[in-house]
């Protein structure tokens, strides 16, 4: 089965949010052992440290999506923002890319790669 490619800034606010579910069932795992007090407060303590780990991966990402270069996808026609030298279009997944040299290539995320740029050119 074929890799499916989304656009970085989802991917990492999917990440994001991924770990604020994690902190909140890693802290309700913790009503589990209410008889112990310690071992509720650890785990109610790793629950928050998931969540705050995601608000510092949200400020992270917010960050860098305000240096990210936004152009419109020549298949939606949507403004979408790029991350890298390639990047998909945020709404409909069209590989989008900046660098002149690899426009009409097959869609690789190793091209963002600094030190794998030769090799994934010459296959």
């Amino acid at each position: 089965m074929a890799k499916t490619y989304s656009n970085k800034i989802n991917k990492i606010r999917s990440f994001a949010l991924a770990l604020i579910f994690i902190g909140f069932v890693i802290m309700y795992g913790g009503i589990f052992f209410r008889e112990s007090p310690v071992i509720m407060l650890i785990f109610i303590a790793l629950g928050m440290i998931a969540l705050l780990f995601s608000m510092v991966v949200y400020f992270w990402i917010g960050m860098l999506s305000t240096k990210a270069v936004v152009v419109n996808c020549p298949n939606c026609e949507k403004p979408t923002k790029i991350l890298g030298r390639v990047d998909m279009c945020m709404h409909c997944r069209e590989p989008l890319t900046l660098d002149p040299d690899l426009e009409g290539e097959e869609f690789n995320e190793d091209y963002n790669k600094k030190k794998k740029i030769s090799a994934v050119k010459s296959d």
